[in-house]
């Protein structure tokens, strides 16, 4: 469901390396193909210099509608990470733990935020100048560029106008040459926050209610899936935010 009186702010988010887990306990770590809506929601809260423990701010920004566009699909990696002298179960000795993280390389999402428009100014300008260090997933996942341009503030429309108008944010002049002449051009495929009656929703357990250590707690949230056609103008306006 759309809201014609909406405010959204859209983000970039481009890393070589990114990880979306919404299973991630034991010794596999997940990722999603695109961003998740704790993930987007907990790096927001980095920027604002929000505290774990603070649930109130976290569902202030929790009640923002997540939607993506996917401008790059990226290339599902595995990691397997060693953790030695891990205490045993019964703590009379130490072991040696293989997981397997998985992520995404290459990666380019546009994440439009929509919402209350006093909220999503604080948000840009925290995105900006963040509190603490920004990051995809994992703290060494760390943005490739700016998430938003300089003068970039929220605008007065809704989040699918965003997916559907927005430059595409695809940098390499070779790609954007390369799709300005393809004749069948792929669509770029959306995720958009949904009420759940919607047909086709799908449900998502990545609504966060807490990242208090020792105590995260999420809930569902249900997502539509889409996609948006790749226009000549959205890749000729993309050229300026090539930054």
């Amino acid at each position: 469901m759309s809201n014609t009186s909406a405010m959204s702010l859209a983000l970039c988010l481009d890393a070589p390396m990114q990880s979306w887990g919404i299973r991630s306990h034991g010794i596999t770590r997940d990722t999603m193909a695109e961003p998740t809506k704790s993930g987007v929601v907990g790096l927001v809260a980095a920027a604002l210099g929000i505290d774990r423990n603070n649930d109130a701010a976290l569902a202030e920004l929790a009640r923002l509608r997540l939607a993506i566009r996917v401008d790059r699909e990226g290339t599902m990696e595995r990691d397997y990470h060693t953790t030695q002298n891990v205490p045993t179960t019964h703590g009379t000795g130490h072991r040696t733990v293989v997981s397997e993280r998985y992520y995404l390389a290459d990666a380019l999402f546009l994440a439009v935020l929509e919402g209350d428009g006093p909220l999503l100014s604080r948000v840009a300008a925290a995105v900006k100048q963040p509190h603490w260090r920004l990051s995809f997933g994992r703290k060494a996942y760390v943005p490739a560029r700016p998430l938003l341009t300089p003068s970039q503030q929220p605008a007065a429309t809704n989040a699918e106008n965003v997916l559907a108008t927005h430059p595409w944010l695809e940098p390499s002049p070779q790609d954007r040459a390369r799709m300005r002449n393809r004749p069948n051009r792929p669509a770029l495929r959306t995720v958009v926050e949904c009420p759940p009656t919607r047909i086709g929703a799908q449900v998502r357990h990545d609504q966060p209610l807490s990242f208090a250590h020792g105590n995260r707690r999420f809930a569902s949230r249900t997502v539509h899936m889409g996609e948006v056609a790749l226009t000549d103008d959205m890749i000729s306006a993309g050229e300026t935010l090539c930054f």
